[in-house]
């Protein structure tokens, strides 16, 4: 995904890249004996053209933070796990093992405010540009967890819209971020929804 400084011409060609590294190693995928439960690709939002692209749970943060992110995930007790699809649609999972729950919950508390505010801090650093979000709401699954939506945009550039499901069971936090082209109306929040309570709901505590 790209950082919140980055342009949406930047995420089309991140996207782009990261399927066509996850065609090659969708069929070594392995499953960190260490680490939390992770979603596979049927677990995400169909895409309406395209299968999915499991990149392999890997150890530690992912090469680029999920927008709005940057900075703010630990990198002690993290591992994450990368999706992609032919065409301009991707998506990210990261899980942490905190050292308690108190720890988890302070981050989700953390987590759900840099997604709240960051339409507001994309826009102070992004001149002529236009953003909004929403608030999807909570879901009933273990601990909670809840769903935002993030829409940016810049002139003579394709928009953004991007999807959160943040969630926590017992010391363990995880968050799922998808993106595509578009705006909040492409969004597929239902589904997402179905995503972000797999998410939580294969976590290991």
């Amino acid at each position: 995904m790209f950082r919140r400084s980055g342009t949406a011409a930047t995420f089309t060609t991140a996207l782009l890249a990261a399927a066509a590294a996850l065609v090659l190693t969708a069929s070594t995928t392995a499953t960190a004996a260490t680490a939390p439960g992770f979603l596979n690709g049927t677990d995400l939002p169909p895409h309406p053209t395209s299968p999915w692209f499991a990149g392999q749970v890997t150890k530690g943060l992912p090469e680029f933070a999920p927008f709005c992110l940057d900075g703010v995930l630990p990198a002690t007790g993290t591992w994450h796990r990368q999706f992609g699809t032919e065409f301009d649609t991707g998506a990210v999972q990261v899980s942490v093992r905190s050292a308690s729950a108190s720890a988890a919950t302070k981050l989700v508390g953390t987590l759900e405010r840099e997604v709240a505010a960051c339409a507001a801090d994309w826009l102070r650093t992004t001149p002529g540009g236009t953003a909004s979000w929403q608030d999807y709401g909570t879901l009933p699954v273990e601990e909670g967890a809840h769903v935002y939506g993030v829409h940016v945009s810049i002139p003579e550039s394709e928009p953004s819209v991007h999807l959160f499901g943040i969630g926590r069971d017992g010391s363990t936090v995880t968050v799922v971020q998808w993106g595509q082209m578009g705006n909040l109306s492409h969004a597929p929040v239902g589904d997402f929804k179905k995503t972000t309570t797999k998410a939580v709901n294969k976590l290991n505590p």
